[in-house]
């Protein structure tokens, strides 16, 4: 699941910023003046002091098939959370696909370490709660810049408290869980370690992660066909392309 929300959730507001000015209103972002602040504490504290020394260790002692199975065994255990908001979002084939990924690595592939189901031609689907009120017609709702968290939006943080607490009941222990979102954090960190010096570099970073994150929900509620309009068709398709 490194590729959908949760991944852009934790990592794009850790990263360096200036203090610039507030820009005018956006009506995405009324909550503007606190959400700077907390970006810049997401990145001067947490993210320099914390989560990146982290991911940075944990590469350089983690061999990258450890990391690949730990990967496979977290992405499995999100399957029936996956397959359960498939069917509430009226996509019936998308969750049988979780099902049957499930039940493929976690006898096969040795309870998730190995994804024999993509071998097989069962290709992840990515669908959590958040996802779910969209196609039900909820609004995203404010943005929102949570510390720790990262971006989110009220619709979004209303699913992901959904799924956090779904997961668990169905298959985790409270250990286990606190195990299965270290490891997705260090992985998503260490994952966004390439454009750092892309979102290093731009000119808001705060506006850049902002309109960012908000077309990747666009894009994974649309299944990767959003009605974008004319203006957005160009906007950093490079960069939404590497994260994939």
């Amino acid at each position: 699941m490194f590729k959908n929300a949760v991944i852009f959730l934790i990592l794009f507001s850790l990263i360096g910023c200036a203090q610039v000015p507030v820009e005018k209103q956006d009506e995405k972002d009324p909550l503007q003046t606190i959400n700077r602040p907390l970006y810049d504490f997401n990145m001067d504290v947490l993210d320099a002091y914390i989560l990146r020394p982290a991911a940075v260790g944990y590469v350089a002692i983690t061999p990258q098939p450890v990391r690949r199975g730990l990967v496979n065994l977290t992405e499995n255990i999100g399957e029936p959370v996956d397959s359960i908001n498939a069917a509430l979002q009226g996509k019936p084939g998308n969750a049988g696909i979780s099902v049957a990924r499930f039940l493929v690595n976690s006898t096969v592939g040795l309870f998730g370490l190995f994804d024999v189901a993509s071998e097989i031609g069962l290709s992840q689907v990515d669908e959590d709660f958040g996802q779910t009120l969209g196609v039900w017609g909820a609004d995203d709702g404010a943005y929102l810049m949570l510390p720790a968290y990262g971006p989110s939006t009220a619709r979004n943080i209303t699913g992901d408290v959904v799924d956090g607490f779904a997961i668990p009941s169905i298959a985790l222990s409270l250990p286990q869980a606190i195990l299965r979102y270290t490891i997705q954090g260090l992985e998503a960190r260490a994952s966004l370690f390439p454009q750092e010096a892309l979102l290093n570099e731009s000119l808001d970073p705060y506006i850049f992660v902002k309109e960012i994150y908000l077309q990747r929900q666009l894009f994974e509620l649309y299944d990767g066909n959003p009605p974008l309009e004319e203006d957005d068709e160009e906007f950093d398709e490079d960069f939404l392309e590497e994260l994939e």
